[in-house]
Formats: structure tokens, sequence, C-alpha cells
């Protein structure tokens, strides 16, 4: 007598097997999905590895604005208001030019005159050029 394999238990092992393979898919870590979309640059920031702790600049940005200070002592002073474009993709290093909002920057003594400036987000930073008196340096900030 031979024996007959019943066609739904095979159909039903195929369709397990197909679950197996699919859910052993979707077995990525939590978040893994998030890191593929745009990085939210939206806070605050601070120096990192600034040479002298009592001085370094600050950055805040909104969904449509950044604003970097120099903080030294107890106060802080403006250096750079302007735009802010949020990224669209994951990609990086992303770069934008923020346009100089001048109603903000001109009563600034510490301001550049520039109309725009270059900030980039790279590897968890955000960073920038700053020149001063014929000199210019990169100033890098992260997340506090």
């Amino acid at each position: 007598m031979k024996h007959r394999i019943h066609p739904i238990p095979r159909a039903a092992a195929l369709l397990a097997a197909a679950l197996c393979l699919t859910l052993a898919a979707c077995g990525a870590p939590a978040g893994a999905d998030a890191a593929a979309g745009p990085p939210d640059l939206t806070g605050e920031w601070v120096q990192a590895g600034s040479e002298d702790a009592s001085t370094y600049q600050t950055a805040t940005i909104t969904q449509d604005s950044i604003t970097v200070r120099w903080v030294s002592g107890d106060g802080a002073a403006l250096f750079w208001a302007g735009s802010f474009v949020p990224p669209q993709d994951a990609a990086t290093p992303y770069s934008w030019d923020s346009v100089r909002d001048s109603s903000q920057t001109e009563p600034s003594a510490l301001a550049p005159a520039e109309d725009s400036k270059t900030f980039t987000y790279e590897d968890g930073y955000l960073h920038y050029t700053v020149s001063a008196m014929g000199v210019s340096t990169t100033v890098w900030l992260e997340r506090p």
C-alpha cells in the first residue's frame, strides 16, 4: 500500500516555511527603518572640544532657522542667525547654505558680514567655518 501525501498538509508546510523566511527578514532591530529617514537636527548644539572651557559656541536649530552664539563667562553674543533647510533624506554629509537674517545680525559686533554660511551635518556633528582677524577655523558642535 502506497502512502499518499495529502495536499493540504503539504500546502500548510510550504506556507509555514514561507512565513518563517518572511518573519526572519523582519527580525531587523527596532529603529532600523528610522535610521533610513532624515535626521532631526532641531534642538540645542554645543561646541565639541573647545580649547577654552569658558569660551565656546552653541547653536539652536528650529524648523526653519539656526542661531549660533558665542558663550563667554556669564554672557552670550549672537554670532549667526539665518535660515535652516532640514534634510529630506538620510544621505550624509548633509550641507545647506543658511541665508543671514540681517535684522538680527547687524547689531551684533561678532556676527560676520557674509550673506550666507554653509553648515554641514555628518557623523552626529554639525560644523561650519568661523573667520576672525584673518584666521579661519572649523567649529564642530554636538548635542549635549
